[in-house]
């Protein structure tokens, strides 16, 4: 049995208030912000991500995506969210808490974007530190996993600021835009000191 059954279809998982910024599950209301921001962003995220299916930014697609992330809060594998600016509810971005693994780890990876004209300004960072205690109060969580490409200057400040240790380099970890790529690994336990 999963850990947050309690959520269906009609109301997909939490509502995380942090400093400045709101993180929900994503709804069908959210794809043409989504689609508009991605693709304005493209070119800025390319280097960061797997590459895009050729429908990525389609309503249908988006409407798959949708159903996934419904599955994948029922089943307590994964929880998506995008990322809002509280004062008037524009789409920042988006950071999900995947892979989670019960029993003995307790754990789960966190992945995460930002539209290009809204990074650099530490919108990341607030939902991030909103989205920690959720991670480890609400959920549970022990362990806290993120990665990120070595030459990523913006995702190591990010994650040093807000706690992660660097645990060392994984060979080949993702495949970003067509090719397998190392990444520097992270972790924040719930015991360890975070904002």
């Amino acid at each position: 049995m999963s850990f947050l059954r309690a959520y269906s279809a009609q109301e997909p998982g939490p509502v995380i208030s942090g400093d400045g910024v709101i993180l929900r599950a994503p709804g069908t209301g959210d794809f043409e912000q989504w689609a508009a921001l991605r693709s304005r962003s493209r070119d800025f995220l390319t280097p960061w991500e797997p590459k895009w299916p050729v429908d990525d930014l389609t309503r249908s697609a988006f409407r798959r995506r949708l159903r996934r992330y419904q599955n994948e809060i029922r089943d307590d594998s994964a929880y998506p969210f995008f990322i809002f600016r509280s004062e008037d509810d524009i789409l920042l971005g988006g950071l999900t808490l995947s892979g989670i693994t019960r029993g003995m780890t307790q754990s789960a990876t966190i992945g995460y974007w930002m539209g290009e004209e809204h990074a650099g300004r530490g919108h990341m960072a607030r939902a991030m530190a909103a989205m920690v205690p959720h991670a480890f109060r609400t959920l549970n969580l022990h362990r806290l996993e993120a990665a990120c490409l070595p030459n990523n200057a913006r995702s190591l400040r990010l994650l040093e600021k807000l706690g992660f240790q660097r645990e060392g380099l994984a060979r080949g970890l993702v495949c970003i835009n067509g090719q397998w790529r190392d990444h520097i690994r992270f972790a924040l336990l719930n015991n360890d000191p975070w904002p």
